[in-house]
């Protein structure tokens, strides 16, 4: 018999990354930590482990930390999933949105649900993250709070849903990584891959235009690319990117040996299957 797959995210239970695990593995073992550093920890020091991490919100844009945590814990990319976020108003049983006078979420929540909490005039209180806010909202049995978090975080914490679906704006939708120690190299078939790379360049006139001019000549799209500096210094940056192809394609293959004419440190993080997302939505 198999062993059971365990999964680590941030967050309490109820958490979005909870939502999303339980969407990718339905029957898993899961585990909450504290933050993101204890997540990519508990994944590199226990082989077992894969985690499910938020990299970027189509709202808010990426997620604070991450790219940091990636090159530092050196964990590998195995898949990607898109999760469509939902907020609710939540509160205790038997508590009604008229009873609400203060809600208390993560920052990105309270800011994603102004409509509502202006509406109904209600204080916001900032929290380290949603399902957090339910459970302490539940602990603390007063028909007076009230939490923005998941319908998941509802059902763990016993709580009424006021309201669903009180987003501002439809199409919150957030990326994830599912990273673990241990590199996969899918077989190269008929389907759409990622492949998503760091690296730092040489400190050279123009470097980062002829980095890229491989994958121009090549015919290869890149389909996300972002920097962030390097930790205690002012003039050296990191570079992610996301390319569309397989590390196997011969077109790749010379676009990625071309950049590495130019940096001073090129690692690949992981080749997958691009999610359906991609398509669905252009």
């Amino acid at each position: 018999m198999p062993k059971k797959i365990k999964i680590a995210f941030q967050g309490e239970k109820g958490a979005y990354s909870h939502l999303a695990t339980l969407e990718i593995f339905p029957d898993t073992e899961v585990k909450a930590c504290s933050t993101f550093e204890d997540t990519f920890r508990l994944a590199k020091e226990n082989p077992e482990f894969k985690i499910v991490i938020p990299i970027e919100n189509s709202l808010v844009g990426r997620v604070a930390d991450i790219h940091y945590l990636i090159p530092k814990y050196k964990l590998q990319i195995h898949a990607e999933h898109f999760h469509k976020v939902a907020h609710n108003l939540l509160g205790i049983k038997g508590s009604k949105i008229s009873d609400i006078k203060t809600v208390r979420s993560h920052s990105h929540a309270i800011g994603q649900c102004q409509k509502i909490i202006v509406e109904n005039k209600l204080k916001s209180i900032i929290s380290a993250d949603t399902a957090g806010s339910a459970k302490f909202i539940s602990e603390r049995k007063e028909k007076s709070e009230g939490a923005i978090a998941s319908q998941l975080a509802a059902k763990i914490y016993d709580l009424e849903i006021l309201k669903s679906n009180i987003e501002d704006e439809p199409g919150n939708v957030t990326r994830f990584l599912i990273m673990g120690r241990d590199s996969v190299h899918p077989d190269k078939k008929d389907k759409k891959y990622i492949t998503s790379c760091i690296f730092k360049l040489k400190s050279t006139p123009a470097a980062l235009y002829k980095a890229l001019g491989g994958f121009a000549t090549n015919g290869v799209n890149l389909c996300k690319l972002e920097s962030f500096a390097v930790k205690n210094t002012f003039d050296q940056v990191n570079f992610y990117i996301d390319i569309e192809g397989h590390i196997d394609d011969p077109s790749l293959k010379k676009a990625l040996e071309e950049l590495g004419f130019h940096t001073q440190k090129l690692d690949i993080l992981g080749v997958y299957e691009a999610h359906k997302f991609r398509f669905n939505n252009k």
